[in-house]
């Protein structure tokens, strides 16, 4: 009996301490990639921003603007404000917005002109249909079918065609596209200066040109 005690303990330390092991490893793994993983973000979101805005010179993500809102006492990120600037001149934003599509949460880059034209975006992630949903990453962009290039949703919210809009559809995936454009429109508004959300002081030099020119 006291031999069978004497090996459950054992057994036990040695669980333990195999135990202790592999979180102090996985801790020592986790902080050995966090630089690297957070470097290969900014550089994948430098690319975006580059791909949804007209040319710049200025830091965006270092001059960005985030817009929270509050429900049961957590703050939500809503949107993430970026502004391209070409020396001291204000060219557009861009616009990170979510909205939930067919399989998932859409996040996407709305860049803005501006005149508040669509220049471009860019599907960040989403977890949509292989074939289907997942077209949604090129199937908006200028000479595609559902091209929203040049449009400015604060003339008209942009809106698929089922629904009596100007937007063809994703092939057999309505719900995405109209997840979709259900972004873009919330990402127009926070770039205009016009949504709901709880907003940082800084939030009015990020949108500020924006407000001028739709004042006009």
């Amino acid at each position: 009996m006291k031999k069978l005690e004497s090996s459950l303990k054992n057994m036990l330390l040695v669980l333990t301490g195999v135990t202790a092991i592999s979180v102090a490893l996985l801790a020592f793994v986790n902080e050995l990639t966090k630089g690297p993983i957070a470097e290969a973000n900014v550089k994948t979101l430098n690319e975006a921003l580059k791909q949804v805005l007209p040319a710049f010179n200025n830091n965006p993500v270092a001059e960005s603007d985030t817009i929270f809102s509050e429900k049961g006492g957590k703050k939500t990120v809503d949107f993430i404000i970026y502004p391209a600037k070409e020396g001291d001149k204000w060219v557009g934003s861009a616009v990170q917005a979510t909205s939930m599509g067919f399989g998932g949460e859409l996040k996407l880059l709305v860049g803005f002109d501006s005149e508040g034209k669509i220049y471009n975006y860019s599907l960040l992630s989403h977890a949509e249909t292989p074939g289907l949903g997942s077209k949604a990453a090129d199937w908006f962009k200028e000479g595609n079918k559902g091209s929203i290039k040049g449009m400015n949703p604060g003339e008209t919210p942009l809106t698929v065609s089922k629904d009596g809009g100007q937007i063809d559809a994703i092939t057999a995936s309505t719900i995405t596209s109209r997840a979709f454009l259900k972004a873009v429109n919330a990402a127009y508004s926070a770039y205009n200066g016009s949504g709901d959300a709880t907003t940082g002081a800084s939030q009015r030099a990020v949108v500020e040109p924006a407000d001028a020119i739709s004042a006009n």
